[in-house]
């Protein structure tokens, strides 16, 4: 527990504050701009991709939970790499983490200028990711309770705003389907009754690009997933961990489960998925044709906020990963420095840096969907290298746990089945993206 000892982060985050960071983290770009992309590649066949994902990450999560409840320290992906595995998979586990979260940070911001097209289509994005990249870091360096505060109210919105489209798609499937023509739960199978394709047979089916457009398009929905592992980010500032993680793992991977496929289900029975465009922002394109422009507009703000939600969660991540390898000797001890307030300012201002490049980014690219793809592939694989270390650290810890003849606090359910399922299933995902891309 040495690292442990000399960590100068303040523990001022409670349960509230730890599943709200983790839903800020998640429910953001690959839920409001994401399912398009992900819709347009599988058909409805893409519910059944978060179905299987999410299983997955909730056994991550649960590997991952157990360890950080009996040792809370910063950095801890890499902390249990390298105290269960060796130096170089600690090291491998803490800058990949940290890696995904300065793109995954890039790719946020990237979305946030995607939004902001609705209202102001002329205004190139460069010029909004940069506004927008001014504003969140400024909030980084406040204090971590600030910090947790704001990302829980920014999360409380987005989720009343995920639950309050639920149920208008409900209520306008079973009560007023008239409002939107050919809104019917038939759309997830049959074929479309408006549009291009209304008719072709093509178009119909539950899987209609069969199984090869199914498993196409898992990386994306574990792109989804992202931000759930926050849990672990978030153990060296929580008060009480023994008891906050493991309440709050269990209950904000379920709910973040039912929020993803629930969704999905309404805006694929509401309109029919061939008439999506892979650029659409769903919810927001849905109010705009019934006539409800206010709504839409309220509901595009929401979703800008989903995405700066986002990217604060990332930056915070990014710098504590970065001020935990620190700690372990893997990175400069220029990143230990904190401020009075707890906050390690020197990681803070590196991630900052790097996250600016947003702004060449998008203004080279100028087409803004294309930036996201780009980054999003790198993304992906970096997830899938991080998962893959992290249930083979977790086996070298129950292992070790087990010559103690130590019971921990949290177990992981069904182990080791569920560690292998976890790791055949990342390997399998993780060659199927290297043969799409590559060959």
């Amino acid at each position: 527990m040495e690292q442990f000892k000399k960590s100068n982060l303040r523990r001022e985050l409670q349960n509230r504050h730890i599943q709200f960071i983790a839903f800020g983290g998640t429910i953001g770009t690959g839920l409001f701009l994401g399912t398009s992309i992900t819709v347009s590649l599988a058909g409805p066949s893409v519910i059944f991709s978060y179905l299987i994902s999410g299983f997955i990450v909730f056994l991550l999560m649960r590997q991952l939970a157990e360890m950080i409840t009996e040792e809370p320290v910063a950095g801890s992906f890499s902390h249990f790499a390298y105290k269960y595995w060796s130096n170089f998979s600690g090291l491998l586990s803490g800058w990949s983490y940290w890696f995904i979260q300065i793109i995954s940070g890039i790719a946020a911001l990237t979305s946030v200028s995607a939004y902001t097209l609705y209202w102001f289509p002329s205004i190139p994005t460069w010029k909004t990711a940069l506004f927008f990249f001014v504003v969140v870091n400024t909030v980084s360096f406040l204090t971590i309770k600030a910090y947790g505060e704001i990302e829980f109210w920014f999360s409380v919105v987005k989720v009343t705003a995920v639950c309050a489209m639920i149920l208008v798609g409900i209520y306008i499937l079973f009560m007023n389907s008239t409002l939107i023509t050919g809104a019917t739960i038939k759309n997830l199978w049959m074929p479309a009754i408006v549009g291009k394709h209304a008719g072709d047979s093509l178009f119909g089916g539950f899987f209609p690009y069969g199984v090869t457009g199914f498993i196409t398009v898992i990386p994306m929905a574990i792109f989804a997933f992202d931000g759930l592992e926050y849990i672990g980010i978030t153990a060296a500032e929580t008060s009480n961990p023994k008891v906050t993680i493991p309440k709050a793992t269990n209950q904000v991977v379920f709910r973040t489960l039912m929020l993803y496929v629930g969704s999905t289900f309404v805006l694929l029975s509401l309109y029919h998925w061939s008439n999506l465009h892979e650029t659409d922002i769903p919810f927001v394109m849905i109010f705009d044709k019934i006539g409800f422009r206010y709504a839409a507009w309220s509901l595009n703000f929401i979703i800008l906020t989903a995405a700066l939600s986002v990217y604060n969660g990332c930056i915070y991540s990014s710098s504590r990963t970065l001020y935990g390898l620190a700690l372990q000797n893997g990175a400069p001890k220029i990143f230990l420095k904190t401020t009075k307030k707890g906050i390690p300012i020197y990681s803070n201002i590196l991630d900052g840096i790097l996250t600016f490049l947003v702004v060449p980014l998008n203004y080279f690219i100028t087409n803004w969907f294309e930036a996201f793809q780009i980054i999003v592939q790198f993304i992906v694989a970096c997830i899938l290298i991080s998962w893959i270390l992290i249930t083979i650290s977790h086996m070298k810890f129950k292992k070790q746990k087990k010559i103690e003849n130590y019971k921990t606090i949290f177990p992981t359910p069904f182990y080791p089945y569920s560690s292998y399922l976890t790791l055949i299933f990342t390997i399998f995902i993780f060659i199927t993206l290297i043969i799409k891309y590559f060959f």
